[in-house]
């Protein structure tokens, strides 16, 4: 004889969120989830867009409308996809009066070396040592303006991630 039990469908493991409605307000960690951009990175182009406003309640936490989304993905892709400088997209953002069009052509040849130049301009802070690695001694930091060291293995490190995160994109794909 079955125990009635083992008849019991078990609840899923984890907590599933319902789908939210498409002109629903989204939070950061949302927006920067579905558009695959760090949060910090959206805080900043709050600070270089205007146009971008996001909702601020208690606390400051904000809240995303479908509208400045689109505003977020159209700008990612101008400068991620398309090798537009921030300043450039700032120039098509006043040219456009505060919207971008959908037939903007790729950005040409100089802006792009900007936009390289840009993205691999030394910072001025000192980068984070990586988990794992051991911490670099206070001579080994390397100054703003010289140009660090090639450290074989946190370039391994860093492409192992990065495929782990290919990977996990793809699964959650599948789950979406």
């Amino acid at each position: 004889m079955s125990d009635p039990a083992d008849d019991v469908a078990m609840p899923p493991i984890g907590r599933t969120r319902p789908k939210k409605a498409p002109n629903a307000f989204r939070t950061i960690s949302e927006v920067a989830d579905e558009l695959h951009i760090p949060q910090h990175v959206l805080r900043f182009w709050e600070t270089k867009f205007p146009q971008v406003k996001p909702l601020k309640r208690g606390g400051g936490r904000r809240y995303y409308r479908p509208d400045d989304i689109a505003l977020l993905r159209r700008i990612s892709d101008l400068l991620y996809i398309q090798g537009y400088t921030i300043k450039g997209v700032q120039r098509l953002l006043r040219e456009g009066g505060g919207r971008l069009s959908d037939d903007i052509p790729p950005a040409p040849a100089d802006e792009q070396e900007a936009a390289e130049a840009e993205r691999t301009a030394p910072s001025e802070e000192p980068e984070l040592p990586m988990p794992g690695l051991a911490p670099a001694a206070a001579s080994q930091v390397p100054r703003a303006s010289a140009r660090p060291k090639v450290d074989p293995e946190a370039d391994r490190l860093r492409a192992v991630l990065t495929e782990t995160l290919r990977e996990l994109e793809a699964l959650r794909a599948l789950f979406d």
